[in-house]
């Protein structure tokens, strides 16, 4: 690649645990060739997601080159992280082909797509597509609507749907910011369920885009890298509800993380995650836990009261320190209680 050539970065957004460290995974195990670069921004201090991509560093992507950003959110602090960064991945030795970034799960991408305008940057990299990850059977459950009356049934089951809240406003700007929209978990929401997310994120887009599912995060990436969509030149297009403010803030959502002490009940632990859930109002967590008699880390993921664990590698010469971070909407964040119902 020559020094006029402009690095492709890919922007795999979507909301909380909508699978886009899976989809990353499945993009790094099959790279077509390239070289790739990796940017994760977490909601938090503790890089659950850079560690599990990490673990799945080659020669196509070095550990070198995965960087993780959890002290805030890029698009909020572009000139003191977001800049910076990219630079210093365009410096490595031997330079990536193609960049590919993992925004927070409740990051804006249009105020991200704004800094790759800044001068530093703009002659070196280009935007080649916006990503956007949806969690099929959430919206087909309603959840995230733009049309609450619609989803009349579900609202009586769930008073939180009474009334649009931040979490709707993430999920619009992050649809109507995409290129192409991947519904993730499509195993799950079965045809029917795929049918009505589709309904759900075609009434919501701004423009036609196309929308394809997957499982497990695989997908062919020749569908998704390579688009030469040059997004940065193409904000117009992409309204957002945050348009006409400088930045934003994320008041409205708080992150906690709780340190675990070794466990030896799998099942009383994913029971604690799903009350959490179900009367703390839980968004999401990830994290690793120590298991008794156990070599391997556990690690969980949980999206509301969905919890997935497996083992993903021995704790080395790493404490066998358990921590999980917990986020939840800003009024709904009790830590005396989650500390309580998780044990800690």
């Amino acid at each position: 690649m020559s020094d006029l050539s402009k690095i492709p970065v890919t922007v795999i957004t979507g909301f909380l645990g909508a699978g886009k460290t899976t989809l990353i995974r499945h993009l790094m195990q099959n790279p077509q060739g390239k070289r790739l670069a990796i940017l994760v921004n977490e909601f938090g201090t503790v890089g659950v997601d850079g560690d599990i991509l990490k673990s799945c560093a080659d020669d196509n992507c070095p550990v070198e080159n995965i960087v993780e950003l959890a002290n805030g959110c890029i698009c909020c602090t572009v000139a003191d992280d977001f800049i910076p960064t990219i630079e210093a991945l365009m410096a490595l030795p031997v330079r990536p082909d193609h960049i590919i970034i993992e925004t927070s799960g409740l990051a804006l991408p249009k105020p991200l797509l704004k800094a790759f305008d800044w001068p530093a940057i703009r002659s070196k990299i280009t935007v080649d597509g916006v990503i956007a990850l949806a969690d099929a059977e959430a919206v087909a459950a309603g959840r995230f609507a733009p049309n609450v009356e619609a989803v009349d049934a579900q609202r009586m089951a769930d008073p939180s749907l009474d009334h649009e809240t931040p979490l709707s406003e993430v999920f619009e700007d992050q649809i109507a910011c995409a290129d192409i929209i991947l519904m993730s978990k499509a195993d799950l929401a079965g045809e029917a369920g795929l049918a009505a997310a589709r309904a759900v994120i075609t009434a919501e887009s701004p423009r036609p885009i196309p929308i394809l599912s997957m499982s497990e995060g695989i997908i062919d990436p020749a569908l998704i890298l390579g688009l030469n969509a040059r997004a940065e030149d193409d904000l117009a297009a992409r309204p957002s509800h945050h348009d006409g403010h400088d930045d934003h803030e994320h008041d409205d959502f708080d992150t906690v993380v709780i340190d675990l002490p070794e466990i030896s009940d799998i099942d009383a632990l994913v029971a604690a995650i799903q009350r959490l859930a179900e009367e703390q109002h839980i968004l999401r967590v990830k994290g690793y836990v120590a298991v008794t008699g156990k070599p391997m880390r556990l690690l969980v993921q949980a999206v509301g009261a969905r919890v997935r664990h497996q083992f993903d590698r021995p704790w080395g010469a790493s404490p066998r320190q358990g921590q999980l971070v917990v986020i939840a909407e800003h009024h709904d964040i009790d830590l005396a209680a989650i500390r309580s119902v998780l044990g800690a």
